[in-house]
């Protein structure tokens, strides 16, 4: 009997990769969360610069020219944040030497008209444009 049992070979080691596709597919998971994780945090980030946007036009739109050296300022504040494209950039750069002129003084005039035309042409512009 001792000499049938001589027989039998030793058990052959099996390569184990289980580990490696655990950690692969734990790691697949993390790139596939983060993934979407990037696209719904960059449409939230375009949806709220899309919403502060329209804020910032609608504080344009609203400007009151009375108190020229306010606007002045305001016109300058908004103007420079909406201005994002080519086209905008350049009205503004246009507007604000002309805005120049009621701040930064004790006593300003009334906003001229050559001023303001500048200045309905930027909003008309930032409001296609939007």
């Amino acid at each position: 009997m001792q000499e049938k049992l001589r027989d039998i070979k030793p058990l052959i080691e099996i390569p184990d990769y289980s580990a490696w596709v655990y950690y692969g597919l734990i790691a697949a998971a993390v790139a596939l969360i983060s993934a979407i994780a990037a696209v719904v945090a960059l449409r939230l980030w375009r949806m709220r610069k899309e919403n502060l946007a329209k804020r910032y036009l609608a504080a344009l739109k609203s400007i009151d020219w009375h108190d020229s050296k306010k606007a002045a300022y305001e016109a300058t504040r908004y103007g420079r944040l909406i201005a994002t494209d080519r086209r905008l950039k350049e009205l503004y750069d246009q507007l604000l030497p002309l805005l120049e002129k009621y701040k930064y003084k004790k006593e300003v005039e009334p906003v001229d008209q050559e001023t303001l035309n500048k200045f309905n042409l930027f909003v008309q512009v930032a409001d296609e444009s939007i």
